[in-house]
């Protein structure tokens, strides 16, 4: 097998601004305290993902869970180590993200495919497709920043799901949206597996990552605590926050 993902003695850490306003800022000065802290997300952390596989990447809020899929994604760089992607990857990050508010659906089917990689040839072969599958055409044109949460979900999940990825990435956003539309995307992703697509999920609903995934990954505090099964993975998750 080939890995397609590879991640190698990765960490990542984050500045945090204390003071939000002028004055607040001026307080923290008058008392001696600092303006900033620091936060590490990600602790020398390797994993290794092959073609095929499907991989839930789990862990309580602030365990590094969405950091390492925006490191795989390419969004943001390590502060030390590499992480390296084989395939074309497509990702669905954060609700919304690529989408332009002061452009139509229409306009940003174009933009985000785009922004994917793919051609406009592609685009316009795939768009009644596009539009079919995420059942805004009734708001076609109109402008994404009057689309409710779950509307920018089946635009972004649509266009994302139409890019022929080798690798699909998926943060949380499954649970945006109406209950059947959330089984239409399910039903997507399980596809995609089944053609034998590389598949990395990050989501707290665990009965959804068992229907997609077959191994799982348990993070802590930046930390890899688990890598194997994902039965094994969440039982650890489980017995260790009761």
């Amino acid at each position: 097998m080939t890995a397609v993902i590879q991640v190698d003695h990765v960490s990542k850490g984050f500045v945090l601004r204390r003071g939000r306003s002028l004055k607040e800022m001026a307080v923290l000065v008058t008392k001696g305290r600092p303006l900033t802290d620091s936060f590490q997300a990600i602790h020398d952390l390797s994993l290794s993902v092959e073609q095929g596989e499907t991989v839930g990447l789990l862990g309580l809020n602030g365990s590094g869970k969405s950091t390492l899929l925006k490191l795989i994604s390419g969004v943001m760089r390590p502060d030390s180590g590499t992480v390296r992607v084989r395939g074309h990857v497509a990702g669905l990050i954060e609700v919304g993200a690529g989408l332009h508010p002061d452009l139509t659906g229409r306009e940003n089917i174009f933009l985000n495919g785009a922004i994917l990689g793919m051609s406009e040839v592609e685009l316009r072969r795939q768009f009644d497709s596009i539009v079919d599958f995420s059942e805004i055409e009734t708001f076609l044109e109109t402008e994404v920043k009057f689309y409710s949460s779950g509307m920018f979900l089946r635009l972004a999940f649509s266009v994302a799901v139409h890019t022929d990825p080798d690798i699909f990435l998926v943060d949380e956003i499954l649970s945006v949206g109406d209950g059947p539309f959330q089984d239409k995307c399910l039903a997507r992703i399980q596809e995609l597996s089944a053609e034998g697509r590389t598949l990395v999920v990050v989501s707290h609903d665990l009965d959804t990552v068992a229907k997609v995934c077959a191994r799982g990954v348990l993070l802590e505090t930046g930390h890899k605590i688990v890598d194997g099964s994902l039965e094994k993975a969440i039982t650890r998750l489980r017995t260790a926050h009761r």
